[in-house]
């Protein structure tokens, strides 16, 4: 299986515009582009529920943002369920596709962000730790024409917080991860961005996460144009 799916070969053009350093823009899905954050954890606490058990909401800020494995993992140690990680990660992610349905709720910003980056030719591309099955589901919603490739989490040997899916994405589009702007939610996202050398702006949605070198912290995404992205390269 491929780590890089490209999801419109029709674009053509180059770069983040003349002059830039900016050489692409990395987006993670859940959290910062859609609002799903929530929509994970009430899956996780409905599964567990039909299983006997009863998740503690301190819970929630040790599984957001990280593989599904991870969280999966976690949780059934955490509450001595009789199942096992795979079959877990089948109901996870049945029981998300059944809470998004037909629409997903986009982050404000979310939608003008991604106009103008395609507006100017961006290289951008969409990097999760969902699924396959999943990502492809939202970015029906949100327009496979946003992004050139998209990067899901079991298609990497190391998802997040590894740097593989961000070397993998800035390999795809022919990127200097140091000239490459990564957005982010959650401070898994962020190590794996930083890991890879990306310079990175975090609008965390569920836990905070501190300012650093090379770090930029916003409350929403509507503080990100592209003159911002271009200014942190």
């Amino acid at each position: 299986m491929t780590s890089t799916v490209p999801v419109t070969s029709t674009r053509t053009g180059g770069g983040a515009g003349e002059g830039s350093a900016l050489q692409a823009v990395f987006l993670d899905m859940d959290g910062t582009l859609v609002d799903t954050e929530g929509f994970w954890w009430d899956a996780e606490v409905e599964v567990f529920a039909d299983l006997g058990h009863r998740l503690d909401e301190a819970w929630r800020d040790v599984v957001v943002g990280g593989p599904m494995t991870r969280s999966a993992g976690y949780l059934i140690e955490a509450t001595g369920a009789d199942i096992t990680v795979d079959e877990l990660t089948v109901l996870l992610n049945t029981r998300f596709e059944e809470r998004i349905g037909r629409d997903v709720p986009l982050m404000p910003g979310a939608e003008r962000l991604l106009a103008e980056l395609a507006a100017h030719s961006v290289p951008t591309a969409l990097v999760s730790a969902s699924h396959r099955r999943i990502i492809d589901r939202i970015v029906r919603s949100l327009g496979p024409h946003h992004f050139r490739l998209t990067v899901a989490g079991d298609e990497v040997a190391r998802t997040k917080p590894h740097p593989d899916p961000y070397l993998v994405a800035a390999s795809g589009l022919g990127a200097d991860p140091a000239r490459c702007a990564v957005v982010e939610d959650t401070a898994t996202g962020v190590a794996a961005a930083e890991a890879a050398g990306c310079r990175v702006v975090a609008v965390p949605s569920v836990a905070p996460i501190a300012a650093a070198p090379g770090r930029v912290v916003v409350d929403s995404l509507e503080a990100v144009d592209l003159a911002f992205l271009r200014g942190l390269i």
